[in-house]
């Protein structure tokens, strides 16, 4: 069995100007799937909310939810690394009550945590989580729990002011102690400025070629996720007209009465 991938393998894969490979995933087959493929970090994202729960948005979902989601996918990876997000509100009221979130979402499998935004509180409590054991990694740009006051997707350092506030931002971040920071819907020039000058590695939402790992939702990646779709997402196969294939060729062999057939009864 391969060495698990923990912050040091991440860091070296930075320093040697290599790349890394992330995805999300939300049940125990698929991130057993992707750890045997040879995936390096498996992130249960709040996407989940949307892919797996059928909500409108990330905010819906709760620590319970994405205890249970955590605990599965951490049981199907054995090599690659397992990132769980906190979910709206499960680490923004106060220290203690975040701590003891993100505390139960290690007990139950993570290796890791991803916490959005910046700002003073945030900075403090990656500091104190890492000083509990947990790593955290980073997340700045587009921050989908805070899209409303953002004002929906929009594009975050599109001007030179903005873009040196992020630049700020992954450096208050590295200051913190986070691992990695993860850079989403970012010009692709801006997410470089930033790998360059950090020394955490930085991981590509939609922020171009130049960071050191890239993620995305499996469920776009499988094409199995229909209501929408973003620019960056390369789809890599048709898992939607695979499953409704699959569904109506099931009905059609009811229909006709060739399931089951004398090999599949007893």
């Amino acid at each position: 069995m391969a060495d698990r991938v923990t912050v040091r393998t991440l860091k070296k894969i930075k320093d040697n100007g290599e790349k890394f490979s992330m995805l999300t995933a939300y049940d125990y087959s698929t991130s057993k799937y992707f750890d045997d493929a040879g995936i390096d970090v498996i992130l249960i994202g709040d996407s989940l909310a949307m892919t797996a729960l059928g909500y409108e948005d990330t905010y819906s979902v709760g620590v319970e939810e994405m205890t249970i989601f955590t605990k599965a996918v951490a049981k199907g990876a054995k090599r690659a690394m397992v990132v769980t997000d906190m979910p709206f509100m499960s680490y923004t009221i106060d220290i203690p009550s975040a701590l003891t979130n993100i505390g139960n979402m290690v007990k139950n499998g993570a290796n890791a945590v991803k916490l959005e935004g910046c700002n003073d509180y945030i900075e403090k409590l990656i500091e104190c989580t890492i000083n509990m054991g947990v790593p955290v990694m980073g997340h700045i740009g587009f921050t989908p729990q805070s899209q409303n006051v953002i004002g929906g997707h929009i594009i975050q350092g599109k001007t030179e002011d903005s873009a040196y506030e992020l630049l700020k931002q992954a450096k208050k971040l590295e200051k913190a102690g986070v691992f990695s920071i993860v850079l989403e819907m970012v010009p692709e020039n801006v997410a470089k400025n930033i790998t360059e000058n950090i020394s955490v590695p930085t991981i590509s939402c939609g922020a171009g070629r130049y960071c050191d790992g890239f993620v995305m939702v499996c469920d776009d990646l499988f094409g199995k996720f229909d209501a929408f779709t973003p620019k960056f997402a390369r789809k890599y196969g048709d898992m939607k007209s695979l499953i409704t294939d699959c569904a109506i060729k099931y009905i059609q062999d009811i229909k006709n009465k060739n399931y089951p057939n004398e090999n599949e009864v007893y």
